[in-house]
């Protein structure tokens, strides 16, 4: 009896070892492969799996993106440098069944693959190139290797370079080249520095005569002005004095013209008035003295006014008796 329970305790034992050898669990970024006999037969995906045992196997494929560090290498530039490459390479499983049987083992496939392409890529620069388009040599690289890991189930997502190191002399003139680049920088800035402040100082100078120039005309011109406005006003006040005393001068003579109407002067009185002008006309400094050419009537005042005095002498006219007593004072 005893026996029989032993072996009992046994067959279970057994029975849940093999259960427990079917059992798998493929995760979430895990892919799961099982070959029945060594043969291929399908793909599973995430959860809990059930195999037989001993008859079948399951082979976990992880399906991350990961990356390859491609050991630095030696590579001589199209002109004869010698440079030390270090890249990492990107990938990501897309195929596991590819990945599985279609290369042994990939990580040494695409570090060797890698650094061939490094050779070729870099080898068809110079030095300045290269150190200069490392994103050209990134996607170069990049299309070469997804192209030939297609074939694998991997999809090469990027490639980076991660040091190019030229040999010591050749670091040592790239860094007195580089100095001499800062330095000639350096004079030419100063250089346009200077000449733009040169030509920033003659644009002021220049806007600052244009100003001093606009603001001389516009003096000028406002003097110009104000002095014809001056002129103006002088000629407009003489014209006002001129025309006023003209009206004073002409309503002086009306005034004196009536009071003579309105006096009733006589032919004598008149006559006597004209030779006293005459008398002041002849006091003047002129060599010259313009008398009126009709003479006829002021020569028969003149002797009208002769034969009033003789008759106030007392001596007889032809047209009546002589007048008596002392002449009458003019």
């Amino acid at each position: 009896m005893e026996v029989v329970i032993a072996v009992l305790i046994v067959l279970i034992i057994l029975l849940v070892v093999y259960v427990s050898a079917g059992v798998r669990i493929v995760r979430e970024h895990q892919k799961g492969i099982i070959e029945h006999l060594g043969r291929y037969r399908e793909t599973h995906d995430s959860g809990l799996r059930i195999i037989i045992p001993f008859v079948q196997r399951m082979r976990l494929i992880d399906m991350r993106e990961q990356v390859v560090d491609v050991p630095p290498q030696e590579v001589i530039t199209s002109d004869n440098v010698s440079v030390t490459v270090d890249a990492v390479v990107y990938y990501e499983p897309t195929d596991p069944r590819r990945l599985m049987y279609n290369v042994a083992n990939f990580l040494m496939a695409v570090t060797k693959l890698a650094q061939t392409n490094l050779r070729n890529v870099i080898g068809d620069m110079s030095l300045d190139e290269a150190l200069t388009s490392r994103d050209k040599v990134n996607i170069n690289l990049r299309e070469i290797l997804d192209d030939a890991t297609d074939n694998w189930g991997v999809r090469v997502v990027r490639v980076e370079i991660q040091r190019i190191d030229p040999p010591p002399d050749v670091m040592n003139a790239m860094h007195e080249q580089m100095r001499a680049e800062r330095t000639r920088r350096a004079v030419v800035t100063s250089a346009e520095g200077e000449r733009t402040a040169a030509i920033t100082r003659a644009e002021g100078q220049k806007a600052s005569d244009i100003l001093q120039a606009e603001g001389v005309k516009a003096s000028q011109v406002l003097e110009a002005e104000g002095q014809a406005e001056a002129i103006r006003s002088i000629a407009d006040a003489e014209k006002f004095r001129q025309l006023t005393v003209a009206e004073g001068e002409a309503e002086a003579i009306r005034s004196v013209y009536a009071a003579i109407h309105d006096g009733n002067p006589t032919n004598d009185l008149l006559a006597i008035k004209y030779l006293e002008a005459l008398g002041r006309i002849a006091n003047g400094q002129a060599t010259k003295i313009f008398l009126p050419a009709d003479m006829s009537g002021v020569m028969g005042s003149v002797a009208g006014i002769g034969e009033l005095f003789r008759a106030g002498d007392g001596e007889p006219d032809d047209n009546g008796p002589a007048l008596g007593g002392a002449p009458t004072p003019l």
